[in-house]
């Protein structure tokens, strides 16, 4: 398990951890330790936002994390903020709540055996600092019925009181730590003493992520011939139904006019049937291509019935786990798709013309839904373009159908999952078809 430590308020490092934790835990740090990861930097530096993706992306990838804002901790003290001055360094009563904070983190550290790892924000460019001040901190609970000029002008001057003290990592004194320094926003990192696996997962991940405004275009292809029949996988081209949606997607997307606009497809016809109505080059992956329902590749959910009664069962119970015999998970799914997301927080503006299984699992990690519960049943339409785009800490969804009737192929999960339910009970939520 790893625990994401958001440093809103930004507590120094040094006074923090360097002394009174890191030094006297490092010693017993042993593989199957859980890790602290702490985000650290002068405010509006973007540490909430890098603690926040990065809670996603471990949680995603199936890694249990999570987030802990201290900034919460000072407003759940601290009832109704003033001003800046409660960050001065003369105010006591803020002296004496960011001491209780930081000896409550380093017992927490100290009495769990953490492997702690850093993750420091380091930007001087006033163009981004403000920036950021208008994108997060207008929503702030400190500055609500506060005017944009009001909020600037005082968490300028709440960073002014941090500026005498703050202490950032130093590649000396500090050299015997884990950490990555971020600067200026990803233009050099500097890594140091990465110990583990997952610590160097967390060091690809933030070096692939960026701030640049863009948007991501998910859509599935257009109606499949197997659709219009009821069965799931295969590799069959598109109906009429689907061919007329490939082209309004065509001009759905030159209407858009989006700038420098890359289109990806799995490997699979149908997709690349749609794709060739877009007037773009594209790009083929074979990490797109759906779901392996192995064994029931091209069956009809009642034919499954029939002839796995079983496995059709086990699927219901846990369908994020479940493997189809000789084929895949949705668990295995987000491990193929995790290159893919990787390179869509790499890119700017993206088409990805993909699949049920693959968009419910591209979709799940944006929008930050749960592995077990959630991915595997959200509702992913076809004829149907979902434009995500990144926000401060979410992402903004907005739905477009493209008016081309198509089957519905969403299947909910059945109240009844045992082994033994009778089979009108198992095929009580399969969709309508021929």
């Amino acid at each position: 398990n790893l625990v994401v430590l958001g440093s809103s308020d930004s507590i120094p490092v040094c006074s923090l951890w360097i002394p009174l934790s890191v030094r006297s835990v490092y010693p017993i740090c042993m593989t199957n330790c859980p890790t602290l990861i702490v985000t650290v930097g002068l405010p509006a530096r973007g540490k909430t936002y890098i603690s926040k993706k990065l809670t996603r992306y471990l949680n995603w990838i199936g890694v249990p994390t999570k987030e802990f804002n201290v900034g919460q901790y000072r407003r759940e003290c601290v009832k109704i903020y003033k001003s800046f001055e409660f960050f001065h360094p003369d105010n006591e009563e803020g002296l004496k709540i960011r001491r209780e904070r930081r000896w409550t983190i380093t017992r927490f550290a100290e009495q769990n055996s953490f492997k702690v790892f850093f993750v420091e924000s380091v930007c001087e460019d006033p163009d981004v600092i403000a920036e950021n001040i208008v994108q997060v901190k207008l929503g702030s609970p400190d500055y609500i019925d506060c005017n944009t000029e009001e909020v600037i002008e005082d968490f300028m001057k709440r960073i002014k009181c941090y500026e005498n003290s703050y202490q950032p990592l130093d590649d000396v004194l500090d050299k015997d730590l884990s950490y990555i320094k971020i600067m200026d926003v990803g233009r050099r990192y500097l890594v140091n003493r990465v110990l583990d696996h997952i610590q160097s997962r967390i060091v690809y991940y933030l070096m692939n992520i960026h701030i640049t405004p863009r948007s991501i275009y998910l859509c599935r292809h257009g109606e499949s011939d197997l659709n219009v029949k009821g069965c799931i996988g295969g590799d069959s081209g598109l109906s009429g139904r689907g061919k007329e949606f490939a082209k309004c997607l065509g001009k759905f997307i030159e209407e858009q006019n989006i700038k420098n606009l890359k289109v990806w497809t799995s490997q699979m016809k149908r997709t690349i049937q749609t794709a060739e109505a877009v007037a773009l080059p594209y790009e083929q992956w074979k990490a797109l291509n759906e779901i392996d329902a192995g064994v029931c590749e091209e069956m009809m959910y009642e034919e499954i019935q029939v002839h796995f009664p079983v496995e059709f069962s086990l699927r219901d119970q846990d369908k994020y786990r479940y493997r189809y015999p000789k084929g895949e998970s949705y668990e295995d799914l987000v491990q193929r798709l995790e290159p893919v997301i990787m390179e869509l927080e790499r890119q700017e503006n993206v088409l990805v013309i993909c699949h049920q299984a693959v968009m419910r699992c591209l979709l799940a990690y944006f929008l930050d839904k749960s592995a077990g519960t959630e991915l595997p049943y959200l509702k992913c339409p076809l004829h149907t373009v979902l434009k995500l785009t990144p926000v401060a800490y979410g992402c903004k969804v907005e739905s477009v159908w493209l008016n081309v009737e198509a089957v519905n192929t969403h299947r909910d999960r059945p109240e009844n999952v045992d082994i033994s339910r009778m089979p009108e009970e198992a095929l009580f939520t399969v969709p309508a078809h021929q």
